[in-house]
């Protein structure tokens, strides 16, 4: 786990109930996930799109972002990232996370390896309501 002062920007790195951030993926042969690939979803300035969600895929997910232009599913060996598959956890950007809440397609989340920065976009209430444990 990353502290505030080995990432881009410093910062502390908390979750959405202001404690320590935990890891979003990590186990062998899991895709490193996080806009650092650190396998948080740690954010500095330079994350425009606020990966600060730790989500776990869902095929329902994966169709509803390949459908609005982020296919998640299909490897992209040039960038390092194998293609996700359901049951994966990935750091989403918060903004989609919450247009896929409106839509009606929000994947799961893990709300202790969620970035309180994800709070700009999506609220803890809708958060919670597709909580897993970690």
């Amino acid at each position: 786990m990353s502290t505030m002062s080995d990432l881009p920007g410093g910062g502390p790195q908390l979750n959405v109930f202001g404690e320590p951030l935990a890891p979003c993926s990590g186990g062998q042969g899991a895709p490193r996930t996080g806009f650092y690939r650190t396998g948080c979803c740690e954010t500095g300035p330079d994350d425009l799109g606020s990966h600060t969600v730790c989500a776990v895929m869902s095929a329902e997910f994966l169709e509803f972002s390949k459908a609005r232009g982020n296919d998640l599913s299909t490897p992209r060996p040039e960038y390092g990232f194998p293609g996700l598959k359901p049951g994966d956890r990935w750091c989403l950007c918060a903004p989609r996370w919450q247009e896929a809440f409106v839509a009606g397609h929000a994947p799961q989340v893990v709300l202790a390896a969620s970035h309180y920065g994800a709070l700009q976009y999506a609220r803890l209430d809708d958060l919670r309501q597709f909580a897993v444990q970690g």
